[in-house]
C-alpha cells in the first residue's frame, strides 16, 4: 500500500513480481485486497486493460477502494474508446461509454447517482424540503 501511494508504478510492478509463487502462499497472497488493488494499478498504468477488467470484475473490494477503482475502470474505457475513435472524447462520448460499460458490482454499491447525488440522498433532501421549504 505504501508503494502504491508513492505512485512509483515500476517499483510496484517489481514488488508484485517478487512475491512467492508457491501454490499455498500464492493463493493467499493474491486474494488480499491490497495486492489485488496494486495489480489493478499496475495493469492500468501499463495499458493492460484486459487484466484490469478481469481483476475488478472478479474480486470484491471494500468501499474505501471503490473511488479509485471506479476512476480506473472509467478512464481505461475512455482511453480504449479514444484509441478506437482516433480523437479525444467529449462529454456525450464519455456518457455513452459509461452507459455501455457500467461499473461492476464488485467496486460499486449499486446505487445510481442523479445530478451528483445518490438516490437515497435525493429522497432525504426531498423529504426535508416538503417539511420546510424555507429553512432558516
Amino acid at each position: 500500500e505504501a508503494v502504491e501511494e508513492t505512485g512509483d508504478i515500476e517499483r510496484l510492478g517489481r514488488f508484485l513480481w517478487s512475491l512467492p509463487v508457491a501454490p499455498g502462499a500464492c493463493e493467499a497472497i493474491n486474494k488480499h485486497e491490497s495486492i489485488l488493488r496494486a495489480r489493478a494499478v499496475v495493469a492500468f498504468h501499463t495499458g493492460n486493460f484486459r487484466d484490469l477488467y478481469h481483476i475488478l470484475e472478479n474480486h470484491k473490494f471494500t468501499k474505501e477502494s471503490h473511488g479509485k477503482l471506479q476512476a480506473m475502470w472509467l478512464e481505461a474505457h475512455y482511453q480504449e474508446a479514444e484509441k478506437l475513435r482516433g480523437r479525444p472524447l467529449g462529454p456525450v462520448d464519455k456518457y455513452r461509454v459509461r452507459k455501455k460499460f457500467p461499473l461492476p458490482r464488485t467496486i460499486w454499491d449499486g446505487e445510481q447517482k442523479t445530478h451528483c447525488f445518490k438516490e437515497r440522498t435525493r429522497s432525504l433532501l426531498r423529504e426535508w424540503y416538503l417539511q420546510d421549504p424555507y429553512p432558516n
